[in-house]
């Protein structure tokens, strides 16, 4: 997801600078915008001259001390609530008064994670969706502590990404994941029932709903684990049963 995101900010003529602890992951973050740049110079979308710019905007680091004049800091840490403090704590005391903090959360609440920040006015949720090249939507999250003008600024910088930014309040799963999740869930579940077989089910939502992907193959592609940790989260804010994950780890590796 950050190596998607900074691909499309690189594109559109932002200076990106990519803050990772692990140098494997910078490294690959910046493998995958030579790839992507290097298909589009294949396919006549973009010159050499202007690949080698795009290359030239985009940073690595492994010390968050790099984002200290940035405008904008996206975090998209692992789905912990305890990973994600962290890292807006630390901001606090680096980025300049005036930056703002967004959280890639698809899950958890940007309330909770702006209260626990220094000035939680400037703190938002950006919530891209994968692959960020291909995916139009971008859901916009404030809570009752955000500042307006945050939210305008994010939502201008995501229609000049060439996005649809849509306005959400701060709700588990948002408006998409709010959806798709608790559908993801039961076919997940009817599949295990022995209902039908993946196959079948994911043929009848693609030749009965016109869905371009199945449920369960749609499953295989966002990963069994974060499909649970969405969930967790959603059930853990709602109790809706819709949202209850299998019980156990195991069974719910089983249908993906």
């Amino acid at each position: 997801m950050g190596a998607g995101i900074a691909d499309v900010l690189a594109r559109a003529g932002r200076e990106v600078i990519g803050i990772d602890i692990s140098d494997t992951a910078a490294a690959q973050a910046v493998a995958a915008l030579e790839a992507s740049t290097a298909r589009a110079v294949a396919r006549e979308r973009i010159t050499e001259e202007e690949r080698q710019d795009v290359l030239a905007r985009f940073r690595t680091f492994s010390d968050l001390q790099a984002a200290a004049e940035a405008d904008l800091v996206i975090e998209v840490v692992p789905e912990s609530y305890e990973a994600k403090q962290e890292v807006f704590r630390a901001l606090d005391g680096i980025v300049r008064p005036d930056a703002i903090l967004a959280t890639g959360t698809n899950a958890l609440s940007v309330t909770r994670l702006a209260a626990d920040s220094a000035h939680p006015e400037r703190v938002l949720g950006l919530h891209f969706f994968a692959p960020v090249q291909a995916m139009k939507l971008v859901e916009v999250v404030s809570s009752v502590l955000t500042d307006p003008r945050a939210v305008d600024a994010v939502t201008r910088l995501a229609q000049d990404l060439g996005k649809e930014p849509v306005a959400v309040g701060d709700r588990a799963g948002f408006i998409a994941d709010g959806l798709l999740f608790g559908y993801l869930n039961q076919a997940a579940a009817m599949y295990e029932a022995k209902y039908a077989s993946r196959e079948d089910i994911d043929a009848a939502m693609k030749l009965g709903c016109g869905l371009p992907m199945g449920p369960l193959a749609l499953l295989d592609l966002i990963g069994v684990d974060t499909a649970r940790t969405v969930l967790e989260a959603m059930y853990a804010a709602s109790h809706d049963r819709l949202h209850a994950p299998p019980r156990s780890s195991s069974s719910s590796a089983r249908p993906v």
